[in-house]
């Protein structure tokens, strides 16, 4: 005959499952609490985080000169100069070559409106001039009816801009600020915190911190890969401003998903204004193979190797991020999973026992006792 269940153990299952239930829902709505209050404060938040991805580009350069005896304001102040007058000479290495060439580029841009003008006169779409110019007026007609809302676009764009350089400029004093006085951070904080967690958080912080270092670095190299491939790809079709199209893919690298889709659009538009249409789908297609195998292979593989995390985690989280807060949550997506996967690690380590071995009676292999161990070494 079958064997008929357990009361007492049926109800017992039952009764760990709904203590499970609700501690598992009291974790999800305290997630969701301190979700929401960091977007109440992400005014101060993103700044902060900013601040914190350049700390760890300036640091190791503070780290060597705070090590040869300069004082930390003087070192936190000399890397802040230096990185904003790098940050200078890029943007005047994509600009002076562009706005010296800008009369040529003008002049391929009408070119190639003349020719796609041409273009879809001709068969198979055999477009007049009419037809053109009457779809101009309907554009025009609806542009107009939509003054009010281009109002609005543009005073929306205005204002994201207003933010981004006030986020700037927070982000650069907060890094002088964490060239200075990040060593001491640790410490104070251990001496804030009661009883166990004067532990436990600045170990956590500390391997956070590095695993934050080690993102950034796999990103510059991987925007590395991007400009070298691409910047061959552009020499060899012989595409004009090659060098400021590989800084900014570099550049572009580190904001996800709209930086290659920006850099490789400026690229093909050159091409296509000054080499014609062929060359400009030869470099569509060049950008194309290096972007696929950046985010299918080069980004998981050197990210995977920095973070720890398989490279099927880092294209999932992206996926994640993406679809929950865009081109900001892309970009925090890899970060934010790595230090999950550094709290976790650290969690087991605490809450894992450890291994015990039988006790034999006889002392262990090579000495006599702990005592002549550590002596020994």
């Amino acid at each position: 005959m079958p064997a008929s269940l357990s009361t007492a153990r049926t109800r017992a299952a039952l009764r760990v499952s709904a203590r499970v239930s609700v501690e598992l829902l009291l974790v999800l709505v305290m997630t969701a609490v301190a979700l929401w209050l960091l977007g109440r404060m992400w005014s101060v938040v993103w700044p902060l985080i900013v601040g914190l991805l350049l700390t760890t580009l300036t640091w190791p350069m503070a780290r060597f000169l705070r090590r040869h005896g300069w004082p930390p304001a003087l070192a936190a102040a000399s890397v802040t100069v230096l990185f904003l007058a790098v940050a200078a000479a890029v943007v005047a290495l994509i600009a002076v070559p562009v706005a010296s060439q800008s009369g040529e580029l003008t002049e391929g841009v009408v070119d190639g409106i003349h020719k796609v003008r041409d273009w879809a006169a001709g068969p198979p779409l055999n477009i007049d001039e009419d037809q053109v110019s009457g779809a101009l007026d309907t554009a025009a007609e609806r542009i107009q009816k939509s003054a009010g809302s281009l109002v609005t676009t543009v005073l929306a764009g205005v204002s994201t801009v207003v933010n981004g350089v006030v986020t700037a400029v927070l982000a650069v004093f907060l890094m002088f600020f964490f060239l200075k006085d990040g060593p001491r951070f640790l410490p104070w904080l251990a001496r804030q915190l009661p009883g166990r967690l004067a532990t436990d958080v600045p170990i956590v912080a500390e391997r956070s911190w590095n695993t934050l270092g080690s993102f950034v670095r796999s990103q510059a190299a991987v925007g590395l890969l991007d400009a070298v491939f691409i910047g061959v790809g552009l020499w060899v079709v012989d595409v004009p401003l090659v060098l400021p199209l590989a800084v900014l893919t570099f550049v572009s690298a580190f904001v996800p998903i709209v930086g290659a889709l920006f850099a490789g659009f400026v690229a093909v538009l050159i091409a296509l204004v000054s080499n014609g249409l062929t060359d400009a789908l030869i470099v569509l297609a060049i950008i194309i193979v290096v972007q696929q195998l950046e985010g299918n292979v080069f980004q998981p593989m050197i990210q995977s190797r920095g973070l720890g995390l398989h490279a099927a985690v880092i294209l999932l989280a992206v996926t994640l991020g993406g679809s929950l807060a865009g081109i900001v949550g892309s970009l925090l997506a890899v970060p934010v999973a790595a230090m999950v996967a550094v709290f976790w690690n650290y969690l087991r380590e605490q809450l894992s026992e450890p291994l015990q071995e039988p006790d034999t009676g006889e002392p262990p292999v090579g000495g006599s006792g702990t005592a002549d161990a550590v002596g020994a070494s």
